[in-house]
């Protein structure tokens, strides 16, 4: 069954050594994989160390602020069990040596070293991704045969992982009703491989699979965000309401008399028609703003709060002498061309500034002092503006 391609097209597996991560040009990519097919890439990160080991996973698992759970199987019976965080630590030494599976969200957020694997897919809008999810699986560990709606790839990190996939252009997808996770009904594999450390796994939306672990393996899951149509939709309307003016309303001050005092008439959806618009809800520049805001806000508690400022003179003398101001890892930033200017969104908030300046900030994840000087007054201040507000902190000496 392994590599056995279901329909004709471009290969199922590839290797990715000559051209890490994807084993071609990203353009190829995005014009034959993207959405559209799974993809398998050996060695697309080769010699690859995973830069967490289970025992850090399981110490973060710990943490309140993590979000975390524990899905576990009773073959027997086929019973599936789900358990959210913290988790004491205690349990662990406690947990059977089988089938069972630890997963962490957001763990780019905690751990810097598994957030230097973003870059790699720096082909993609940086607002794209949502988070590098980490996984521990002792063997025969799974989380059962499912569905995503967004894309995923999936990095063999240690250890090894058996995937199966179904990539049948119209597969079945119902779920059990004996269990809160959604998994499938019927699973009927297309094809199968097991993933070595380096080895990554790419999924379209739609594509149900299933991963066993052969052995105590890690997975890091480098997934997509893509919010669901209703979801942008409630989010918009919600701006619209709340920056409505009350006095803005359904009129019709030409209203002549009506033939039926019951019927709802063509005039009077016109007069709907004429209200609604008045939101301005295809305006590009208000939509533009909305979707920046809500794109740069992460879905999970986590997020930057204001602390203690240092004064500005002390923050530049700082950074002509060597420091760096660093990025919350909770602020997600993007920026887009607004007229002749730009606007820089940072966690849900936005600057207006120069182009170039809004796309040197949405880029830079630390501020050193060359950095610093480049940037216009407007975009000095910005920086000091996101200081405020969290968003970037000044390290202590001994922290640099």
């Amino acid at each position: 069954m392994a590599g056995r391609a279901p329909q004709a097209g471009p290969p199922l597996e590839v290797d990715g050594a000559a051209l890490p991560p994807l084993g071609m040009p990203p353009a190829d990519f995005l014009r034959d994989y993207w959405q559209k097919r799974p993809l398998l890439i050996r060695n697309a990160f080769a010699g690859f160390v995973s830069p967490i080991s289970p025992e850090d996973l399981a110490g973060l698992a710990c943490e309140e602020a993590a979000l975390s759970r524990i899905v576990a199987h009773e073959r027997e019976h086929d019973r599936w069990l789900l358990r959210h965080g913290p988790f004491p630590e205690a349990m662990f030494p406690e947990l059977p040596q089988h089938d069972w599976t630890l997963l962490v969200q957001d763990v780019d957020k905690w751990d810097a070293d598994v957030a230097a694997l973003l870059p790699a897919f720096d082909f993609l809008p940086r607002w794209r991704i949502d988070d590098v999810m980490v996984s521990f699986a002792a063997p025969g560990g799974s989380v059962g045969a499912h569905v995503d709606q967004y894309d995923v790839f999936l990095l063999q990190g240690q250890g090894r992982r058996r995937w199966q996939i179904d990539a049948s252009a119209n597969p079945p997808i119902h779920f059990r009703l004996d269990t809160e996770l959604k998994l499938l009904q019927r699973f009927t594999p297309t094809d199968e491989w097991v993933l070595e450390p380096g080895d990554m796994l790419y999924l379209p939306p739609g594509v149900p699979h299933h991963g066993v672990a052969e052995d105590a393996c890690l997975t890091f899951s480098v997934g997509m965000r893509a919010p669901a149509a209703s979801e942008l939709l409630g989010d918009y309307v919600d701006t619209l309401i709340a920056d409505a003016d009350e006095a803005q309303r359904y009129r019709d001050p030409e209203l002549a008399p009506v033939g039926d005092s019951n019927e709802i008439d063509a005039a009077a959806m016109q007069r709907v028609i004429e209200a609604l618009n008045v939101l301005r809800m295809n305006d590009p520049e208000r939509l533009g703003d909305w979707f920046g805001r809500y794109i740069t806000l992460y879905r999970s508690a986590g997020e930057a709060t204001p602390g203690p400022t240092p004064p500005r003179i002390e923050v530049e003398w700082a950074l002509e002498h060597g420091a760096r101001l660093h990025r919350h890892p909770w602020t997600r930033m993007a920026w887009r061309k607004s007229g002749r200017a730009a606007r820089l969104y940072a966690a849900g908030q936005e600057f207006t500034l120069p182009a170039r300046d809004a796309r040197t900030l949405a880029g830079a994840s630390e501020i050193d002092g060359g950095l610093y000087r480049k940037l216009t007054q407007r975009g000095r201040d910005t920086v000091f503006d996101l200081l405020a507000g969290g968003h970037y902190r000044l390290p202590s000496d001994e922290e640099e």
